[in-house]
């Protein structure tokens, strides 16, 4: 029996090492033990390990490095000897991590998820609170991780907070960076991080103004946010009163609206197929893209912002990319060029509920100056990335007309680059059979500086909006 020795719950780079020595000496999976530095392992695991081969080598996957490197980060005891024996197996059955049902295989994809949504969660509900250390500022924030993901989200809060000098404090380990050195120590409590600040009271503005009741699903909502992070939340004690409020809203709409009649049979009218298997299959691929790293956007942002909308309905809007307060509320088109839509939308008589909105990139691409972040606008090549989650998409709402506001998003459309001069207020047929139309994106109206213009320009927006709202009329 042989015992490998880990010197942390998260050391990939030790466990490649020692499974690949493993593996090329033949050793079976059930005749090892795996055992982290400073727990107690098993007696009698005291083979030593294989001396490191000079030359002999095998391959695997790079989708299997990939996938390896998450599961590590588990908390589950099993999940080195699993991963060692996917490793085994791989060498005879090398298309074995394209095979979704094998219980192994299955099992280790599980793990991964979960790595992959924890990482999500750290970096959606920490909270940063200021405290002043040797006379200057430093922001201090408490999370409890399901698993063993501080290290490898270190990365993601240095790129994002590059100016602040910050620490992380956790139960097993904490994170400190110093403005241009990250360090680590110990674990800590929940104790020695801050009560509230001034910045809270900000929070709970900004949650209260994106809350919107029309859209209130609690059980989705918290599917994204478990109570477990609440206490860590400022704008989490503003939940249970808007809650209430909105189902309040909502009995008196239901009170107050007309009866639909009855459909021959008993039915009830709707669009056939809309049902509850296209709201699962959504939120499958959406769960899928939660964990998203198709391109390098992922490591920047705090989230992937899907679509989101009925799935019954023959409008879709395409925006570009989420921006900065998209990104922190997880939901498309709520920050200002949001705001300028619904409002162009009202105008327009288009009624947003009765459309599917979302964006050709999930992530948000930015660029830090300080304290603020700059939109960027996405490469061919993040919008290519990202095209496999706005086909899922599409195949699951299948609207009979589909906007593309802006350039980016026409390219995502279109599969090729357009501009909005040329393409803009005109029917476009599409491969899956839907009619295309392009305008610009609301955010080019906020960037005009001449007000004048910017009236003159807001103008041809409603007036593109009122005619796409007629040609979906006239297609239903």
């Amino acid at each position: 029996m042989h015992r490998v020795v880990l010197d942390a719950p998260d050391d990939f780079e030790g466990w490649r090492d020692a499974a690949r020595r493993l593996a090329i000496a033949g050793v079976e999976p059930d005749h090892v033990t795996w055992q982290i530095r400073g727990e107690s392992g098993d007696l009698f695991g005291d083979a030593p390990l294989p001396p490191a081969p000079e030359r002999a080598s095998f391959s695997v996957p790079r989708a299997f490095v990939a996938l390896a490197e998450t599961v590590v980060l588990h908390s589950d005891a099993e999940r080195f000897a699993l991963l060692y024996q996917l490793l085994t197996r791989l060498r005879d059955q090398p298309g074995l991590m394209e095979d979704k049902a094998d219980p192994l295989f299955r099992r280790i994809d599980m793990l991964a998820k979960a790595v992959r949504r924890d990482i999500h969660k750290m970096r959606a509900f920490v909270r940063f609170r200021e405290v002043e250390e040797d006379g200057a500022a430093r922001f201090v924030a408490w999370f409890e991780p399901d698993h063993h993901i501080v290290r490898a989200n270190a990365g993601f809060f240095v790129r994002r907070f590059a100016t602040m000098r910050w620490s992380i404090l956790t139960p097993d380990i904490s994170i400190h960076w110093e403005g241009e050195t990250l360090r680590e120590g110990p674990g800590a409590t929940r104790a020695d991080v801050p009560e509230g600040d001034p910045v809270e009271a900000l929070w709970k503005g900004y949650y209260a103004a994106i809350f919107n009741p029309a859209r209130l699903k609690t059980g989705a909502m918290l599917s994204e946010m478990p109570k477990k992070y609440w206490r860590n939340l400022p704008e989490a004690a503003l939940i249970p009163d808007l809650i209430a409020g909105a189902q309040a809203r909502e009995a008196a709409m239901i009170a107050s609206a007309p009866r639909a009649p009855a459909q021959p049979g008993g039915g009830k009218a709707g669009k056939a197929g809309a049902g509850g298997n296209s709201r699962t299959v959504w939120a499958a691929v959406r769960e899928e893209a939660m964990g998203c790293t198709r391109c390098p956007l992922h490591q920047g942002a705090t989230q992937t912002v899907f679509g989101e909308g009925p799935l019954d309905v023959p409008l879709m809007f395409i925006g570009e990319q989420p921006g900065d307060q998209e990104d922190l509320a997880g939901r498309p088109f709520v920050g200002p060029a949001g705001q300028l839509l619904d409002q162009a939308l009202i105008e327009a008589g288009v009624d947003r509920a009765r459309a599917y909105v979302t964006n050709a990139v999930k992530h948000f691409k930015f660029e830090a100056r300080g304290k603020r972040r700059i939109h960027q606008t996405p490469d061919a090549g993040e919008v290519q990335a990202c095209r496999w989650w706005l086909t899922q998409e599409l195949d699951i709402v299948r609207p009979r007309l589909i906007v593309a506001l802006g350039a980016t998003a026409a390219r995502a459309m279109l599969g090729k680059a357009v501009t909005i001069s040329r393409t803009r207020g005109s029917a476009i047929a599409l491969a899956n059979g839907a009619e295309g139309w392009v305008t610009v994106h609301p955010s080019y109206l906020l960037r005009i500086p001449d007000e004048a213009k910017k009236a003159e320009e807001r103008a041809r927006f409603v007036e593109d909006l009122r005619v796409i709202g007629e040609r979906v009329k006239a297609l239903a």
